[in-house]
């Protein structure tokens, strides 16, 4: 067997039970400190809050532009995740539908900065909002047709609608302190409340 088809092989299988675990508690640490601290943020900050060294992210992560699309695509993935569970587990679907919106917004807090690590014509970017779509519209959607088929809120909300609203609210909260975007989601969700 040669070098490459070991390294091939190697590609090949998934990673180990420990190794995406360890992956995933970096994702979460890079997380917390970019919505803290921006993805500029250096990366020392991450490496103490997952409790490793800096090699140990660069190795799994040998550019900054790479840990940030992996934390974008890791926060798309949970909260596409989180949608059919927060159904189950709510007391209602408008409720399920908050608690989502309350995560989507986390993850916008999050990737703010993306746009300066990754330039807006790069094929990476457009790839990562169309994966963002992919992943997220259909959840949304199915928390929207949740809700109005049990006669919470009004129907005929498109989903893409709900998520470009909520994201505009969201821009340009990080540069004014005055500015409560959280609080205005919330009263926009709360307004897609059936008057009974």
């Amino acid at each position: 067997m040669s070098a490459s088809d070991e390294t091939a092989g190697q590609a090949a299988r998934p990673k180990r039970a420990d190794a995406r675990r360890n992956q995933e508690t970096l994702l979460d640490a890079a997380a917390s400190i970019f919505a803290t601290s921006g993805v500029e943020a250096p990366v020392r900050d991450v490496a103490a809050e997952a409790g490793v060294g800096t090699a140990t992210i660069y190795r799994h992560f040998p550019t900054r532009a790479d840990l940030v699309v992996a934390v974008y695509r890791h926060q798309v993935e949970a909260c596409a995740e989180a949608g059919p569970a927060l159904l189950r587990d709510c007391a209602s679907p408008h409720a399920a539908l908050a608690r989502w919106i309350d995560l989507f917004v986390d993850f916008l807090v999050t990737k703010h900065g993306l746009a300066a690590v990754l330039q807006p014509d790069n094929t990476a970017f457009e790839a990562l909002h169309t994966y963002f779509l992919d992943q997220l519209l259909p959840v949304c959607a199915q928390l929207l047709d949740a809700a109005a088929g049990s006669g919470e809120i009004r129907p005929g909300l498109s989903a893409y609608e709900l998520m470009r609203g909520v994201g505009n609210l969201c821009i340009g909260a990080d540069n004014d302190p005055r500015y409560d975007a959280r609080r205005l989601v919330e009263l926009l969700i709360a307004g897609l409340r059936r008057a009974h």
